[in-house]
């Protein structure tokens, strides 16, 4: 794991790539630190969509979850960014790969909500894109992956009962540090 307070994060090179569950606030956050940071904003999810031509629910529709996935990975794998806020899909951390490529002159940060307030902001999760097993449940889901995104980040903020302005002014506070 990286000395996170031995990064120096403000470098024009450094990236920050937000990790965390669907819904845990990985792109609004995302926007609102690469403007506050003057930074450009890239979202995996939007890069997936645009390069395959299609919705992530509709590559789950067409094919299966794994593709998401693999599509994923393949994308990130790709990604050459640099002064950058970084939003990843929530299964970006499945790939060893692709957690690589993020973490090359980044830090990463685990945005860490509790189930139920995911379940709270979270309205559309049967047509949201999300790469699970048709039968797995969003509870295992959880289990399964917050063991990842805590291997990892190299840093968790606790994003529980706190307000969009609250994280954004929390996470300034550690980059800008």
């Amino acid at each position: 794991m990286v000395d996170f307070e031995r990064q120096t994060i403000l470098n024009g090179n450094t990236n920050i790539v937000l990790i965390g569950m669907p819904g845990s606030g990985k792109t609004t956050i995302g926007r609102m630190l690469a403007n506050a940071l003057g930074k450009r904003f890239v979202d995996t999810d939007i890069l997936i969509e645009n390069h395959y031509g299609t919705s992530l629910q509709s590559i789950i529709n067409q094919f299966d979850y794994l593709t998401l996935r693999q599509y994923e990975e393949n994308v990130i794998s790709a990604l050459q960014a640099s002064n950058s806020v970084v939003a990843t899909g929530g299964s970006a951390v499945y790939s060893e790969k692709s957690m690589a490529v993020l973490s090359q002159n980044s830090i990463i940060v685990y945005l860490q909500v509790q189930i139920p307030d995911l379940l709270k902001r979270i309205k559309n999760i049967q047509t949201r894109g999300i790469a699970k097993a048709a039968d797995q449940s969003f509870e295992d889901l959880f289990k399964e992956r917050e063991l990842l995104y805590k291997r990892y980040a190299n840093l968790t903020l606790d994003c529980s009962d706190k307000s969009k302005k609250q994280i954004l002014e929390e996470l300034l506070a550690k980059v800008a540090s």
